[in-house]
């Protein structure tokens, strides 16, 4: 296990949700893909090489080992848990009596784009990303975003890269995906009319995009947040 060397001095500074070290510790892990809290991924791949530490899912199955990214995942873990034993409708009872949300998909990321990192410093890209955050339906293509901002695109890649650690076009499809998962879930806005109010050419993009993004297509992410069947 680690040394308290290892970990902060103060009482209210200790890690949380870092069961998966005590797992690791026992050798359980090795060999197996496990996540945890991302504040304390890179620590714990670190300490044993031997896991392959995947910080973004909210919890992982490896087999018949599980690990979960933090107190509220966890909960998301014992809903699964709960759903394969006894099924989706004491699921939904457990949840409604915690009065949480039904069920999130374990390969949801633990990082929303809209609260994962602060602010960039740079007003030309603040500004530009709270546009696109603010009207995911425009024409947010590199020439558009770069002519909005009064700027090349090449200039606009280097300012994206440098301050976000991703390109323009990326960071505009995972936007995209997020507003469209908050559609899903809170809204009745059918597939097709999710696709247009989040930039989307088809459904089949949005399909394609949230897949990648979450492990799980538009139409089993609503029903495990609303409770409804997958169509």
């Amino acid at each position: 296990m680690a040394t308290s060397a290892a970990w902060p001095k103060k009482a209210d500074a200790w890690p949380r949700c870092t069961g998966a070290s005590i797992l690791a510790a026992t050798g359980l892990l090795d060999g197996r893909r496990a996540t945890t809290h991302w504040q304390y991924a890179s620590q714990l791949a670190a300490q044993h090489p031997a896991i392959t530490v995947d910080s973004s899912p909210i919890y992982i199955r490896d087999g018949d080992v599980y690990t979960a990214a933090g107190i509220t995942s966890a909960l998301d873990l014992t809903l699964a848990f709960i759903e394969d034993d006894h099924g989706a409708e004491l699921a939904r009872q457990v949840a409604r009596d915690l009065v949480t949300y039904l069920q999130r998909p374990g390969n949801q990321a633990q990082m929303s784009l809209f609260t994962a990192a602060p602010a960039p410093r740079n007003d030309m890209v603040r500004q530009l990303i709270e546009h696109i955050t603010s009207h995911p339906d425009h024409d947010l293509n590199a020439a558009a975003s770069a002519a909005r901002a009064g700027v090349t695109p090449r200039h606009l890649t280097r300012l994206f890269l440098e301050h976000l650690g991703q390109p323009p076009a990326r960071f505009v499809r995972q936007a995209r995906t997020e507003a469209a998962a908050h559609l899903l879930a809170s809204t009745a806005l059918p597939p097709a009319g999710v696709a247009t109010r989040c930039g989307f050419g088809s459904t089949e993009t949005l399909r394609q995009a949230f897949t990648s993004r979450f492990g799980i297509s538009p139409s089993r992410y609503r029903a495990a947040q609303t409770g409804h069947s997958a169509k």
